[in-house]
């Protein structure tokens, strides 16, 4: 790690590069916003803003659970418990008449009000209140550790499903004749959606964690016109937000989270702006 904070502070001599944790915030947003703007994509290709939002409630509960079983580090009953939500609400939504948006509206709202109720019992949830807003500053080598594997997991994973996913996004009826079974691919990426929040929400925090999966895409769409261009450009607002959003958070000592947000949401509307130049 050392030699990985040297060149930092060779590329990057500012004075806020000084401090090891903003090193180590500096490293997470650089391998975690790409995925963010990657997932984007298909979160609002998909209309799929409320099912992201889902999985952060199913990620609190998740913590809830790990606190009631005494585990040490609550990142195990997170991520398994938000992997369960996330195909279990894809399931009841392929095999349920019920509207899409009824089924999650009851796994989210049950999920967070169980997760509220765990927390609170015997006075404990201020202890593990820090988890709504997050604190991206707080990072240590090891999660970073965590976090390269989890991006190289996600990356190996998005190669694999995208080509099948697009198909689904695009035209549901072609991908059966072509043997695309839907809730199995839909279920992988739930599945990798889940453990990309579940990792990150701890940084990014509860409230705001939905943002990081629309904002990208939201924008992107405004401003292009092939899959190709849609990509890049997600992944390069979420990767310019994420670090515009830690520098400024540095200077004006405001939560790093909501800056990388407030920036993406800025980024959005100039797009929104220039949209019908763009998009004809």
């Amino acid at each position: 790690m050392e030699t990985i904070y040297d060149i930092l502070s060779l590329v990057l001599p500012f004075s806020w590069m000084d401090h090891v944790f903003m090193k180590n915030a500096f490293l997470a947003v650089v391998l975690v916003t790409p995925l963010f703007g990657l997932l984007s994509t298909m979160v609002v290709s998909n209309r799929m803003a409320f099912f992201s939002d889902s999985l952060g409630h199913g990620a609190f509960t998740g913590i809830a659970i790990g606190v009631l079983l005494g585990v040490v580090s609550p990142m195990v009953s997170l991520v398994v418990f938000s992997v369960v939500f996330s195909l279990l609400i894809t399931y009841i939504k392929n095999k349920s008449t019920a509207s899409t948006d009824t089924i999650i509206g009851v796994f989210s709202s049950t999920a967070i009000a169980a997760g509220l109720m765990m927390m609170s019992y015997g006075g404990g949830f201020n202890k593990f209140s820090s988890y709504l807003i997050g604190d991206l500053l707080s990072i240590t080598q090891e999660d970073l550790v965590a976090l390269c594997f989890v991006f190289l997991f996600v990356a190996g994973i998005w190669g694999f499903i995208f080509n099948r996913l697009l198909v689904l996004s695009l035209a549901s009826s072609f991908a059966r004749i072509r043997w695309i079974l839907a809730f199995w691919f839909e279920g992988i990426f739930a599945s990798v959606l889940a453990v990309v929040v579940a990792i990150s929400i701890q940084w990014v925090g509860l409230l705001i964690i939905n943002s990081m999966l629309v904002l990208p895409a939201a924008a992107a769409r405004n401003v292009t016109s092939n899959v190709k261009q849609y990509h890049l450009v997600s992944v390069g607002t979420a990767l310019f937000s994420g670090i515009a959003g830690l520098v400024l958070a540095y200077y004006f000592n405001m939560a790093a989270g909501a800056t990388i947000v407030v920036i993406s949401s800025a980024v959005f509307f100039l797009t929104l702006l220039l949209k019908p130049y763009f998009v004809r």
